[in-house]
């Protein structure tokens, strides 16, 4: 009869802040489409661009973009699109119209709804840092 070699496999927890390395990203957004570069600025925060990525863990880099007011807006977007927000009492709705904000709240808001909506969201967004 052959013997059988078992090996036995000894799975070790690691602690989330363990081995995580952040890289500066310096991003110039001088003629580049907004929701193009906030989708590279959200994987970018979220770590998915590391081999390392999980979910439940925040790897994500740091972000710095400069030149934000000479980023690109594509077709009607600054006139038409609308911005709604509610205060919660009956007729409380409030719309902002996109050329009524800056170009840095504009791509923070892009870069916020493209991340996940749970409690790493937050620590995600404090790593993004926006100059005009």
């Amino acid at each position: 009869m052959a013997e059988v070699k078992t090996k036995t496999i000894k799975k070790v927890k690691e602690s989330p802040k363990q081995g995580i390395e952040r890289k500066t990203h310096n991003l110039d957004a001088e003629d580049k489409v907004l929701g193009r570069l906030a989708t590279g600025i959200a994987m970018i925060l979220r770590g998915k661009n590391k081999p390392s990525f999980r979910p439940y863990i925040d790897g994500g880099d740091i972000v710095n973009v400069v030149n934000a007011s000479k980023m690109k807006i594509t077709g009607k977007k600054l006139e038409q699109k609308k911005y709604y927000h509610h205060s919660g009492y009956p007729g409380g709705l409030r719309t902002t119209l996109m050329k009524e904000l800056e170009p840095s709240e504009m791509l923070r808001r892009a870069v916020y709804y493209m991340l996940p909506k749970n409690k790493l969201r937050a620590k995600m967004m404090k790593r993004l840092n926006i100059k005009n």
